[in-house]
């Protein structure tokens, strides 16, 4: 299956990866983000005419003027990798200011709250009708790692949104599933690779996987028919501490 793909947060790291790996596997692309710089070049390594909308995923009015204009150029939505995210430095949970706390769940949970609810209300009208989301969770959406209380809370946020939205989208042929991933090498998993702090309070340096896995994985799940959904896929650095973590 191949469509109209928009891939948030696709300025760098597994957002540009994925919208790589989407516009390679034949779906038109629309690659949103904060930035205009990163995601022009992130459609120049696409190699096609990929739509580029920069827009503030926290702003339900940005959001809303970004699924207009996406629908305006290309007439439907097919598939939203919920992808934007942030997360802060290791922090102890006393620690953690308010307005650090409110950033995290703006992005992480919030802006992809407002992305599905666009996506869901243009699937919904659309003919044929359908598509497909695929949030963005994380490991920690099960296991935290200590002083992340902020992050850990926004991803298993996420699994409950879209699990809720899997229900909610059985009568309108969306699929609703989630990608969770561990230690893949980018800027944001830098830390990993230098030294992340463990449950036990050791600092141990913890392997990393190529982020194009990541894309692969993404790739099958946004091939199947709408018929199948990968409601959720793991992947990760094989040998990162993530069985038997704690």
């Amino acid at each position: 299956m191949s469509g109209i793909a928009l891939v948030t947060g696709a300025g760098s790291g597994i957002g540009r990866a994925c919208a790589v790996a989407l516009a390679a596997a034949g779906w038109q692309v629309a690659l949103a983000g904060r930035r205009s710089g990163p995601l022009e070049e992130t459609a120049a390594l696409t190699g096609t005419e990929a739509l580029v909308c920069p827009a503030d995923v926290t702003d339900a009015g940005a959001v809303e003027a970004l699924f207009g204009r996406i629908v305006a150029h290309f007439g439907r939505l097919d598939l939203l990798f919920n992808n934007a995210g942030a997360s802060l430095p290791s922090t102890r949970i006393d620690r953690i200011t308010p307005d650090d706390w409110n950033r995290i769940i703006a992005v992480n949970l919030t802006g992809a709250f407002l992305c599905l609810r666009a996506a869901f209300a243009q699937m919904a009208a659309q003919s044929p009708q359908g598509g497909r989301i695929i949030n963005n969770g994380s490991l920690a959406a099960f296991v935290p790692r200590p002083h992340a209380a902020a992050y850990t809370a926004s991803k298993h946020a996420i699994t409950g949104l879209t699990k809720s939205a899997a229900l909610d989208g059985r009568a309108l042929n969306i699929a609703c599933g989630q990608l969770d991933i561990g230690n893949a090498a980018t800027d944001m998993a830098a830390g990993s690779s230098a030294g992340a702090l463990q449950a036990n309070g050791q600092i141990m340096s913890e392997p990393l996987m190529d982020v194009a896995e990541v894309a692969r994985a993404l790739v099958h799940m946004a091939s199947m028919p709408l018929s199948a959904n990968v409601q959720s896929m793991t992947v990760m650095a094989t040998a990162m501490p993530f069985v038997g973590r704690g």
